[in-house]
């Protein structure tokens, strides 16, 4: 397995730059690659997406240089299991529910002797068994990135806990149900934004997982210099492909009926 391009920024210290994936077209890996981003975020909990497509994704995001990062439905073994023999290099799982939650990721994501990943040594992952099983097995766990969503309840309460865990690489907040949450529905109101520093301290203070926040959020929009003073270590950098091209096309459109007179 590939070393994984946004583990090494997040170790070198530097902020990892995703792309939203939420059109349903490999093409648009292939352009967040050639544009250069660091990542390509592929989300199958928002979408309609299944996994021949997301497959296909992985394989686009392998020939851009990018990192696939998906975003399963929900905390599911086997499918988690699926997506990374497919060679995902990255899983993201929402509405962790709290440690045990956490817990539950870890085993899905990573082979033993930290998690219970289920052995595949023909897999797509594993170079269809051109790479030894105990190779891919260790490069599998160093290299596969696992993001845990502490977004409800639980996962806000265990958020100490969960970044203390083996396994974890970044947890992560979702600005839109974290508002909800906490009854916040105005992006300025300062309880939102305590919350989210008092969450990126406690992080901050266990000194393993890094911090996941997403850039130009609606729900919490943050710079790129705020994300760095909150310890994020990767982003999703918005809007999605769907908001820019909605965006160019209706100026277009406007200046198109302004020379017309329409």
């Amino acid at each position: 397995m590939r070393q994984n391009r946004v583990k090494k920024l997040m170790r070198d210290g530097q902020l990892a730059l995703g792309k939203y994936v939420t059109m349903a077209d490999p093409q648009i890996v292939e352009i967040i690659g050639i544009a250069g981003f660091d990542a390509a975020f592929i989300d199958m909990e928002h979408t309609t997406f299944d996994l021949a497509l997301v497959e296909q994704m992985i394989r686009a995001a392998d020939l851009a240089g990018v990192t696939s990062i998906i975003r399963v439905p929900d905390n599911d073994a086997k499918l988690i299991l699926r997506i990374l023999d497919a060679g995902a290099e990255g899983i993201i799982v929402p509405h962790v529910d709290g440690i045990e939650g956490a817990k539950r990721a870890v085993d899905a994501v990573r082979y033993p002797p930290v998690g219970e990943r289920g052995a595949s040594a023909g897999s797509r992952a594993a170079r269809y068994g051109s790479v030894p099983y105990q190779e891919h097995s260790r490069q599998s766990n160093d290299e596969i990135l696992l993001s845990v969503m502490t977004e409800d309840d639980k996962g806000i309460k265990d958020i100490e806990k969960i970044s203390a865990l083996d396994g974890i690489d970044l947890v992560s907040i979702g600005p839109s149900d974290l508002s909800q949450a906490l009854g916040v529905t105005d992006p300025a109101d300062p309880k939102l934004m305590a919350k989210v520093t008092e969450m990126a301290n406690q992080v901050k203070a266990i000194g393993k997982a890094k911090l996941q926040f997403p850039m130009n959020h609606n729900s919490c929009p943050l710079t790129p210099t705020q994300l760095v003073e909150l310890g994020v270590g990767y982003t999703h950098v918005g809007p999605p492909p769907p908001g820019i091209l909605l965006r160019h096309m209706s100026e277009s459109l406007k200046k198109i009926h302004e020379e017309l007179g329409r």
